[in-house]
């Protein structure tokens, strides 16, 4: 059913929908529109609608060829929303929940893609503060880029700090999905442009591997291998591309590139990257715990149904939401969740070292469960053969001294064996 958004929109049917709002098709004085209605409680938020109505002119001057443009921003009555450029495709987790990794040039080239609108950006003073495959929009109507990869486009720029505002989270929260959190967020400073440099790196990553570098069961935990851990590399690509993702990964915000000079370099790697198949390596971990697709089949443990939808998002290791959303079932990452800055001593009570290391398809990972039972298999061979040897010795032994019971002596030595 149709619904007027303010005097000049009409939505007509959703889209999507997120922690923050609903995303409906719509129509304007130029034609179709995408616009993000958001949530009612949010609408009723003076202090929000103040920031709302002061960041509209930075958001409205953002144009550039690489960032889905706001055209305007509505405040009627209880309805807040910002109507945006329509475009024509799907985001980048779709790909990613179909394809689950995707070949080196075309990760190589969306993220470039994604590092230009960040350049843009940042150079109007603007921090994206959510770079996520969830807001990377995939342009199905423009011609094909570098390894097959349609043009990237980022969106909801400015949404998260406009929920951010002190009247709806403490100084003590942290605001984004924990997947893509910089470790400087997680340890409570403010967010500037490395954020999402960050961000993007562990978006680059994920496009490669299927799965976030830091990513996998209790939220928290999450935050902790941000800050206390070291990117495990991947197996298989050339070196500068990893150099260049493990550089975006410091932990020092300073010692990672800026974006105009990510999106330089990643286009300058493009050729050498032609040709490259998608990885063959193996991490799974879904709920917090790891399934190996090796296991399926041996006849341990249960077997797992296909996943579908948010499960088999969730499977692709995929963004872990800090809440679950109660907006809908197509919201199943929030984008927008606060949760509590954890305190030094515990970011510093974790594990240290390397997190999630990719491995060679069908090898089990220490510490997994398939581990351990390749392990115990192993130890009951080995004890089984050890047991095998001292029946064998016993054996004997025991025919030894049967021998000597019944001739008084010893058997001779066989021939050719002189005894000395």
């Amino acid at each position: 059913m149709a619904r007027k958004i303010g005097s000049r929109y009409t939505a007509h049917q959703i889209l999507g929908r997120g922690s923050a709002g609903t995303v409906w098709l719509g129509d304007g004085p130029e034609g179709p529109v995408a616009i993000k209605l958001l949530r009612e409680d949010l609408a009723a938020d003076q202090d929000l609608v103040e920031r709302f109505v002061q960041e509209r002119s930075a958001l409205l001057h953002l144009d550039h060829p690489r960032v889905v443009g706001v055209r305007d921003l509505v405040v009627d009555g209880n309805e807040l929303a910002l109507v945006m450029d329509l475009v024509r495709g799907t985001d980048l987790r779709t790909r990613l929940e179909r394809d689950r990794r995707l070949a080196p040039e075309a990760a190589a080239a969306i993220a470039a893609d994604v590092a230009d609108g960040l350049a843009a950006a940042h150079a109007a003073g603007l921090v994206h503060r959510d770079v996520k495959p969830e807001n990377v929009l995939l342009d199905a109507l423009s011609l094909e880029g570098p390894g097959g990869a349609p043009p990237a486009l980022l969106t909801d720029f400015g949404v998260a700090k406009l929920i951010d505002s002190p009247s709806r989270t403490r100084a003590t929260s942290i605001i984004g999905t924990p997947d893509y959190l910089a470790p400087e967020i997680v340890e409570g400073l403010p967010p500037r442009a490395a954020v999402d440099i960050y961000a993007l790196a562990t978006v680059l990553y994920e496009l490669l591997a299927g799965f976030t570098p830091f990513g996998g069961g209790h939220p928290g935990a999450v935050l902790r291998r941000h800050v206390t851990e070291s990117v495990a590399p991947l197996p298989g690509i050339p070196d500068e591309l990893w150099q260049l993702i493990h550089q975006c990964l410091a932990k020092a915000p300073a010692s990672r590139l800026r974006a105009v000079e990510l999106a330089t370099r990643l286009r300058e790697l493009l050729p050498s990257l032609e040709g490259l198949p998608p990885l063959d390596i193996d991490e799974h971990v879904e709920d917090g715990y790891e399934h190996d697709e090796a296991d399926e089949g041996d006849g341990e443990g249960a077997a797992h149904g296909p996943a579908t939808g948010a499960a088999q998002a969730a499977a692709g290791g995929g963004a872990v939401p800090l809440v679950h959303s109660r907006v809908g079932p197509d919201a199943n990452r929030d984008t927008h969740t606060s949760m509590r800055v954890p305190a030094a001593d515990e970011l510093a009570g974790g594990a240290h070292g390397t997190a999630r290391a990719p491995r060679p398809v069908g090898e089990a990972r220490a510490g997994s469960a398939r581990h351990h039972r390749v392990a115990e298999r192993r130890r009951r061979l080995k004890i089984g053969v050890v047991a095998a040897l001292v029946a064998a010795a016993l054996a004997v032994g025991g025919w030894l001294a049967t021998s000597e019971d019944d001739t008084g002596s010893l058997p001779a030595p066989a021939a050719g064996y002189s005894g000395d």
